[in-house]
């Protein structure tokens, strides 16, 4: 097996998280991926992987490796490409994060025509409401929502989001709209949290934040829930303004206290390898920042 043969082995391994399971995608036996894996542990000399009896996870040296590996994969197979006449021509998987409902409502359907324009790409889509580790999860894109720390990765800002507070109008007109935070001490919240009991809302009045822990019968874990008891009139609701976009266009659900919301947060589009990353990513970036860029919940 030559080298770059055991490149795809390792980096099979890697995404499959074990030897049988590598083996059966690569067409091989599972004692020939063991010894190509010994052999570059070997060469190289360092372990690249954790092995225990259920699972193979990357050392921290593995996980250098594997991004190395698949960036000199990569460049060859464009190599050649372009060298047979075909670089416009796009293949391989590409891996892409994001939390579960802006992935839904937004990063799906670009997913979706970004294959369609390229036949011979696949993805690979992990929808959660967790920050990944890229390099651990083999992933190339991630969107995300947050104000980011400095680090390694390549961010592009394609837009922003707000912190809303909503209610159906039919339930405004029955209890009266909010004028103040302090208000929403004699109404009925529906409180959104991914801990075990509510947590406060904090507002914006000039240079001064007030938080406030509102009454609430209701306590759920996804933002779906949430607007959908806001919307039934259960109550007002917290959650981020493109979750509710749909509700507000069809007038089931009106934004309150707009005058004290806290700064927007911003949407970023990240990948980990900037300019050398493979063409079918560059590709995808692009098109996913183009895309989001030009939703109107965004900005």
């Amino acid at each position: 097996m030559d080298r770059l043969d055991t490149l795809r082995v390792f980096i099979a391994v890697a995404e499959e998280e074990g030897f049988a399971p590598a083996a059966r995608r690569l067409s091989m036996s599972p004692p020939a991926v063991t010894r190509a894996i010994a052999a570059l542990e070997e060469r190289i000399g360092t372990r690249l992987l954790h092995r225990t009896t259920r699972i193979v996870r990357l050392t921290e040296a593995g996980a250098r490796f594997l991004t190395d590996c698949k960036r000199i994969l990569g460049e060859i197979e464009e190599a050649e490409a372009s060298a047979a006449g075909s670089h416009a021509e796009l293949r391989g998987q590409i891996g892409v994060t994001a939390p579960v409902m802006f992935g839904r409502m937004f990063v799906a359907p670009v997913v979706l025509d970004f294959l369609a324009r390229h036949p011979r790409v696949s993805a690979r889509t992990l929808l959660v409401d967790r920050v990944v580790d890229m390099l651990d999860e083999g992933l190339d894109v991630a969107v995300r929502i947050a104000h980011l720390p400095d680090s390694s990765l390549t961010a592009i800002r394609v837009g922003s989001v707000r912190l809303v507070v909503c209610a159906s109008p039919d339930y405004l007109a029955a209890r009266g709209a909010p004028e103040t935070p302090a208000d929403l001490a004699q109404l009925d919240t529906i409180a959104f949290s991914q801990a075990a009991s509510p947590v406060e809302w904090a507002f914006s009045s000039g240079a001064r934040v007030e938080k406030v822990l509102p009454p609430s019968q209701l306590l759920v874990n996804t933002a779906d829930v949430a607007i959908a008891a806001a919307v039934a009139g259960r109550g007002l609701t917290r959650v981020l303004s493109y979750q509710v976009g749909p509700e507000l266009r069809a007038g089931r659900l009106r934004i309150v206290l707009p005058a004290f919301e806290p700064p927007p947060v911003p949407v970023h589009v990240v990948h980990p390898e900037g300019p050398r990353a493979a063409a079918r990513v560059r590709a995808f970036v692009d098109f996913l920042v183009e895309r989001l860029r030009s939703e109107a919940w965004l900005s």
